[in-house]
């Protein structure tokens, strides 16, 4: 009998990475895949492009950390949504549930603990986001990246240190691809910007507010961010684009240097790359504060330099990007000492297991 299973996350690309990267194991091996996410996020939009992939939307609240009065509707939003992933669970029987996190994923955990279908959670960051704290109490096995992370769980019988996921289509980027499709030359080391999905609009600033310096030089990739494209600058040897998907595995081949947030999923794939870093982590009144932890660990393994954004300057930028560059053969030595693999059989091997 032909083997089902049902991946969750969303809210940001960095929930749907990972998944992304699963799914053409099981597709491979036949597996029936289906996914659960919200009605507008960003996972619909990534998960529509997969072939062989089933999308079902659900009513989802956001979790906020802060006094909105939205907050008083959320719980029956998180409530419809384990309704309808209830009766979706009943429709598509799967074998097993996994998570990646983001808010989607609570009332799916929720619905298959209801269900007695096991569930996996994977944890990227060294502490849990509060989606994955909610959850964790109904999942089967938490997968976690860092080592640390079994410090801020309380059921750790639960925790599986499978070490790092890095997508394999990372590896398969090609220089000369890359430097053709943004008219680069060989014989110019090339910056890389990327401030999350999203965009970040201090990043953006303090990179043009420096692009005439930065251009003598690099050539530069600035993942801008949707809306985020400032047409006036447009030059030889800086590329703007809102968002990079198919070519980004090229992008990374060709990049020297990269500026970018401080999200598990992004500063692993470069680690594994090889690619020296500037960590501008997300500050706690935009996040949970999970992004400086991870900074200050990749700083202390010497992968990475850092600057938070509260003392992002013009003049600071550059200095810390010159600093990365003299100092970058230092940065790669350290991340060549680097002792875990970014293999994701592991993961794959415990779906398997749980699942039977």
């Amino acid at each position: 009998m032909r083997k089902r299973i049902v991946f969750t996350g969303g809210g940001s690309a960095g929930h749907v990475v990972l998944n992304l990267a699963i799914i053409p194991y099981f597709k491979k091996e036949g597996w029936e895949i289906s996914y659960i996410g919200s009605v507008n996020g960003i996972e619909r939009d990534l998960i529509s492009k997969v072939e062989g992939v089933t999308y079902y939307p659900i009513a989802t609240g956001k979790l906020r950390r802060y006094f909105d009065w939205k907050n008083m509707k959320d719980p029956f939003r998180v409530l419809k949504g384990t309704h309808q992933a209830y009766k979706l669970l009943k429709k598509l029987k799967p074998d097993i549930i996994f998570s990646k996190g983001g808010f989607v994923s609570v009332p799916v955990i929720l619905a298959g603990r209801l269900r007695n279908i096991p569930s996996i959670i994977h944890e990227s960051d060294v502490t849990p986001g509060l989606a994955n704290k909610l959850a964790i109490p109904f999942a089967t096995k938490v997968c976690v990246t860092f080592k640390d992370t079994v410090n801020y769980i309380k059921q750790k019988d639960k925790v599986v240190h499978t070490g790092a996921v890095v997508r394999e289509e990372i590896y398969k980027g090609s220089v000369e691809k890359g430097l053709k499709n943004y008219h680069f030359q060989r014989n110019k080391e090339v910056l890389l910007i990327m401030g999350g999905s999203l965009g970040s609009k201090k990043i953006n600033e303090m990179i043009r507010a420096n692009l005439k310096d930065l251009l003598e030089m690099f050539q530069i990739v600035h993942i801008c961010g949707k809306g985020n494209l400032k047409h006036s600058l447009h030059q030889h040897g800086y590329k703007q684009v809102e968002y990079v998907t198919d070519e980004l595995p090229d992008v990374m081949a060709m990049t020297d240097i990269v500026i970018t947030r401080a999200g598990s999923n992004s500063i692993f794939e470069f680690l594994a790359l090889k690619k020296p870093m500037l960590l501008i982590p997300l500050t706690k009144e935009q996040s949970r504060g999970d992004q400086i932890i991870n900074a200050e660990s990749f700083r202390k393994a010497g992968y990475a330099a850092v600057l938070q954004e509260e003392q992002l300057t013009k003049d600071k930028l550059m200095t810390t990007i010159q600093t990365i560059f003299e100092k970058r053969e230092q940065y790669i030595s350290k991340m060549n000492k680097y002792e875990g693999d970014f293999s994701i059989d592991s993961v794959v091997s415990l779906i398997k297991e749980v699942s039977k």
